[in-house]
């Protein structure tokens, strides 16, 4: 009678919404509406709908109701319409300029869809078998565009601050083992750990702070080196730096270049940097998350010299590669370097049973359960060739470029640089107004006007205290005229402001 019961139970559950060879026509319905959704989400006319967020809250309603409830493929997509799709920000298009979000390539979804439908677990060679070839593919392929040596590795991770997060860790366990004899993933903390110091320009990513307080080090750890009238990083001021902890008792253990700042897309002085890694026997780390991938373009090879004599690289293909996110890596120039991450569990991959045969990429991550997001990259180059992901990079910096000379010499505006990537960095002027403090409002308004309106989106950051709006371009198909579109809905907006106010 319990068997029977049992039995009838699961017979009545939805079974056929299980992946499996008998769902599979299931699974094709259910993938026909849902891309029937995703193109409904690409006739909206505005990057976003411009509803107020208390709106937005009131919807959430949908997500409380009854759990038992069980609705079609056809009454969920309807929910999730109003819900999400209506409302969500659409990073192609041609309004969206404010951070770096890309557009995606039709060949990397097509690889994701795969992925998410097999569902690979990328830890173990019996969980993914084939899947970890093709992830190691994509990493000898990315290091060798970066000219990194034969013995360089690296591995997927989720994004540019745990790629960054790897970096100082290592260099951290690295310079301790090699200097002092200390295994700290073994032993743990000892008192020489509180005078390393990391050194990355004024401009770097907030993730080298953050992780350097991850890590148990605090943000004291990172000195700040200045930058100049470029954005990039003094070497001379690097080295001023460094000797300045020397005489303080501290102790260089690595110098962290960017080659593309956030704000500016700017490139630190690899070669020179490089050379004074060298010169101090520190650490060599480039977070490229932003600018790494203009490996592929003819226009900015000049600036990403030096890169190869890094110790470890950060690179985001789902910003400047245009991969659905997470898609991301971490590259080292050794590969023995990952037993500072590395650890054994017998249930999954033990020692004793090591094979370099069958790879466990499990010893490289500081994740154990990952997505296989190598395959969406692995179609992408497949599809669409690196040469043509370079010009679509080229494409968006001269956009930049077009940019500023359209608005350098226009008196509403202040430009605060001349774009080496494809941020440009400005703000509106309004005549006759002196008082900083006035353009920070005047600005943020803007800004946030046109968000809420759902015209356009813009970021913003901060230069010398002051508050410029940013225009991050990464959408390939967007033109001259877009572009000057939004630069006039930022005067208009700039002087209604000064009108009403």
């Amino acid at each position: 009678m319990i068997l029977e019961t049992q039995t009838n139970l699961i017979t009545d559950l939805k079974v056929n919404q299980l992946f499996g060879p008998d769902s599979k026509y299931t699974y094709k319905e259910y993938i026909e509406q849902a891309v029937q959704s995703v193109c409904s989400f690409l006739n909206n006319e505005k990057f976003y709908s411009g509803e107020p967020a208390s709106n937005l809250k009131s919807k959430g309603s949908l997500l409380v109701s009854d759990p038992n409830i069980q609705l079609s493929i056809e009454e969920t997509l309807e929910e999730i319409k109003a819900l999400y799709l209506d409302h969500a920000i659409a990073f192609h298009h041609p309004t969206y300029v404010a951070h770096l979000n890309c557009p995606v390539l039709l060949p990397a979804i097509v690889g994701d869809l795969i992925a998410s439908s097999v569902n690979t677990a990328i830890e173990t060679w019996d969980q993914s078998t084939s899947a970890t070839l093709i992830e190691q593919e994509m990493i000898r392929w990315i290091c060798s565009e970066m000219s990194l040596p034969s013995a360089s590795d690296g591995v997927f991770t989720s994004g540019g601050t745990q790629s960054n997060f790897m970096a100082l860790l290592m260099a951290r366990d690295h310079y301790a083992f090699k200097h002092f004899g200390l295994n700290l993933k073994e032993s743990g903390w000892a008192d020489v750990v509180s005078k390393f110091r990391f050194f990355c320009s004024e401009k770097a990513h907030f993730s080298i702070k953050k992780n350097a307080a991850l890590i148990g080090m605090g943000y004291h750890a990172v000195i700040s080196v200045p930058t100049d009238d470029k954005m990039k990083m003094k070497s001379d001021a690097l080295v001023q730096a460094i000797e300045k902890e020397k005489q303080s008792g501290n102790i260089p253990i690595a110098i962290i270049a960017t080659a593309g700042t956030t704000d500016f897309g700017s490139f630190d002085p690899l070669e020179t940097i490089a050379k004074v890694a060298k010169e101090y026997d520190v650490w060599f780390h480039v977070d490229g998350a932003y600018g790494g991938s203009y490996i592929l373009t003819e226009t900015h090879q000049h600036l990403l010299r030096g890169i190869e004599r890094a110790d470890s690289v950060t690179i985001d293909f789902h910003k400047t590669m245009f991969q659905p996110v997470c898609s991301s890596a971490f590259l080292v120039r050794d590969t023995k370097h990952f037993k500072y991450v590395s650890y054994y569990a017998d249930y999954l991959n033990p020692l004793e049973h090591r094979d370099s045969t069958y790879p466990n990429l499990i010893e490289k991550s500081i994740q154990t359960t990952r997505r296989f997001d190598a395959l969406k990259l692995w179609f992408t180059l497949k599809m669409t060739g690196a040469k043509t992901i370079g010009s679509f990079l080229e494409k968006v910096h001269y956009l930049a470029l077009d940019v500023y000379h359209s608005i350098k010499d226009d008196v509403d505006f202040e430009i605060a640089h001349k774009p080496e990537l494809s941020t440009i960095v400005f703000r509106y002027v309004s005549p006759g107004i002196a008082a900083d403090a006035i353009h920070n409002t005047i600005n943020l308004n803007i800004k946030n006007t046109l968000f809420k309106s759902g015209q356009a989106s813009v970021a913003s950051t901060k230069l010398d205290g002051r508050i410029y709006l940013k225009f991050t371009l990464l959408n390939p198909k967007s033109t001259l005229d877009d572009l000057l579109n939004i630069i006039q809905m930022i005067k208009d907006t700039g002087k209604k402001y000064k009108i009403h106010n």
